[in-house]
């Protein structure tokens, strides 16, 4: 555990004892581990009788590919999710920034008496609840979430272990980052009926033939700087709103998983155009770069090995920016 760690089971298991009301936000453009730890919990809580509502600001709908985590229907428009509530959770957010357009909800909530508690694995999260369930050692949210189960003494069901399951295939990429107790978790989860081949299948390797189009569109525009990153090297790709626009978010959020592959990079950077001049920066790290701090000062967050910032320029005024975050990042023991 972090020594930064700030893990109050006992207290966030009470308030959710006490919940009759609860909303639950992932971040904009959820993952498997942001969704699948707020639905998990959700469910858990909806068994419990409580009123559960489980959002996000942007996409307008679920993923396709998480679409299969929703077991209960508990997902709600974010035009849906009233103003407070008894108590939020948030999930896998490090700032309020992350939430969006939702992000209101959080002093919203506090100031109507209610309680926030965050559940998070990131470095660089704010501590901006009122409980908090936050260690960047954890390899994922969905480690927390079970954790609290336990704590609350929720019987998992194949329903929980799925969601939380897929965040931790996703998170680990594929358990490689997994630590002894992760892999005794997945076994737990696994226990239930939960189907790895198909899970996997259906939130990481399933795409539409327009992927490959796509992905031959961006990768032949990629980039190698191997003077870069503090001459560690630097390997880059932009996806511009057009070639975005003929596949799944999915497919998009998946580029930098493509090319964070080159040997000859320590760091991987793709940029993805959400409107005009705004590009959503996603970064991945091997081992001796600190992207979490490149993606902090440029006004994101993340893990030390993976991290994202919103950027606003061109391309190339964008990929400036990087470059220059990049060379100031904190080296990695």
């Amino acid at each position: 555990m972090s020594t930064s760690a700030q893990l109050d089971f006992p207290r966030a298991a009470g308030l959710l004892r006490e919940a009759t009301d609860v909303t639950l936000l992932a971040h904009v453009r959820p993952d498997a581990d942001a969704l699948g730890s707020a639905l998990a919990l959700g469910r858990a809580l909806y068994q419990r009788g409580a009123t559960v509502r489980v959002s996000f600001a942007e996409p307008a709908e679920v993923p396709e590919s998480l679409r299969g985590l929703d077991a209960d229907n508990l997902f709600v428009p974010a035009e849906e999710v009233p103003p407070s509530a008894g108590l939020l959770i948030c999930l896998d957010t490090p700032s309020p920034a992350r939430l969006g357009s939702l992000a209101d909800r959080v002093d919203a909530t506090r100031a109507a008496g209610g309680e926030v508690l965050v559940v998070d694995h990131h470095a660089s999260n704010l501590r901006y609840g009122s409980v908090h369930l936050v260690d960047d050692t954890a390899e994922a949210t969905a480690v927390l979430v079970l954790a609290l189960l336990d704590e609350l003494g929720v019987a998992l069901d194949e329903p929980i272990a799925r969601c939380l399951y897929a965040g931790l295939v996703t998170d680990t990429g594929g358990f490689r980052r997994a630590r002894p107790s992760t892999h005794r978790a997945a076994a737990r989860l696994l226990e239930t009926g939960v189907d790895p081949d198909r899970l996997a299948r259906e939130i990481i390797d399933d795409h539409p033939f327009a992927w490959l189009p796509m992905l031959s569109t961006v990768l032949a525009s990629a980039r190698l700087e191997p003077e870069s990153a503090q001459g560690f090297g630097l390997v880059h790709a932009v996806v511009t709103a057009d070639v975005a626009a003929t596949v799944r978010l999915e497919e998009v959020e998946g580029v930098v998983d493509v090319i964070r592959s080159t040997r000859e990079a320590e760091v991987a950077v793709v940029l993805k155009e959400q409107a005009p001049g705004e590009w959503s920066v996603s970064f991945r790290a091997i081992g001796k770069i600190d992207v979490s701090q490149a993606a902090r000062s440029l006004g994101g967050g993340g893990h030390r090995l993976a991290a994202g910032c919103t950027i606003h320029g061109t391309a190339e005024e964008g990929l400036a920016m990087v470059r220059r975050a990049l060379e100031e990042a904190p080296l990695l023991g």
